[in-house]
């Protein structure tokens, strides 16, 4: 019989799970790790080939998380399906995405290149709908276009401000090309994930493969491999590799794999409040109310994605 107090006592409401709270500090690392990288990228440009700079940060990334499987016993052995996953997620999100990516920072701010980001969850939306068959709930769909919204109001007059020059709308197209070939790096990601592939080793092995293509494409093209000795480069390339890659990395795919592509490729639509604050801190920036609205509208989306249903088939 349950105790008269029991009986009496309101109904407990309901709670964020642990598995949501765990997703929302996963979200909360990445895109503060994320939302700093846009800065750390700009301290890469210059004297080092981008194409050389790109492989030295997942190349260094690569080794550590292999290292790291070797030391705790993990097994890296992946199937022929699971290696193709692996090599298709290594193509698109770690060679197209970010070789377009440091091209892009190279002719528009860093900020605006976080903006366009953003369309991220957008794009990751319809690509699993077409090609993976997978409906999302509309709140899925409103924190997705709330959040490219909330970061277009709140960069939108810097954007416009900078004006439109050749080498600006190169920088736009080419960050559009990083977004679309992240969002096939997701598909690939999801891909080993649906082979059984393990988080940890499979996104060693996708690191890797991106490496070895983006130095086959240097080596045939010419690239000069070399090392910017200063403590600006060096610093920058040992965050990028262990926080920007290893790190984020792991746990973005960790998220996704569990709540969802959707919900971990928001995370791009809350690192530009964070690349903003950098930016003030770092350049001297300044924003107004303007701003603070957007990251209302980022931070609200933000809710909504977290909230809405796993994605399910059609």
């Amino acid at each position: 019989m349950t105790a008269p107090s029991d009986s009496l006592a309101p109904p407990k409401a309901p709670g964020l799970s642990r598995a949501t709270l765990l997703a929302i500090g996963g979200v909360g690392l990445c895109a503060l790790i994320w939302g700093t990288t846009w800065y750390a990228i700009t301290l890469q440009l210059g004297t080092v080939d981008p194409v050389a700079s790109i492989v030295w940060r997942f190349g260094l990334a690569a080794v550590l998380i292999f290292a790291g499987c070797l030391l705790t016993g993990r097994s890296l052995r992946l199937t022929r399906t699971q290696h193709l996953a692996a090599m298709g997620q290594g193509v698109f999100a770690f060679s197209i995405s970010y070789s377009f990516t440091y091209a892009a920072e190279g002719r528009i701010a860093s900020a605006v290149v976080a903006v366009i980001f953003a369309s991220l969850a957008f794009l990751n939306l319809i690509l699993f709908r077409v090609a993976a068959r997978q409906r999302s709930a509309l709140a899925a769909w409103g924190g997705a276009v709330l959040g490219v919204v909330g970061v277009a109001v709140l960069s939108g007059s810097e954007v416009l401000s900078g004006g439109l020059s050749g080498a600006s709308l190169a920088g736009v197209g080419f960050a559009f090309t990083a977004v679309a070939a992240s969002a096939f790096g997701n598909y690939f990601a999801w891909r080993g994930q649906e082979a059984g592939s393990a988080v940890i080793p499979s996104t060693a092995w996708a690191m890797a493969y991106g490496t070895g293509m983006l130095a086959l494409y240097g080596l045939a093209t010419g690239v000069e491999w070399s090392i910017e000795p200063t403590a600006a480069y060096l610093g920058s390339l040992v965050y990028l590799s262990v926080f920007g890659s290893v790190i984020a990395f792991v746990v973005y795919f960790g998220i996704a794999r569990t709540r969802g592509y959707a919900l971990a490729s928001y995370i791009s639509a809350l690192t530009p409040p964070i690349a903003m604050l950098v930016s003030v801190l770092f350049e001297h920036a300044r924003f107004g109310w303007l701003a603070l609205a957007g990251l209302g509208l980022v931070l609200a989306g933000q809710v909504l994605m977290i909230r809405a249903p796993r994605v399910s088939a059609a």
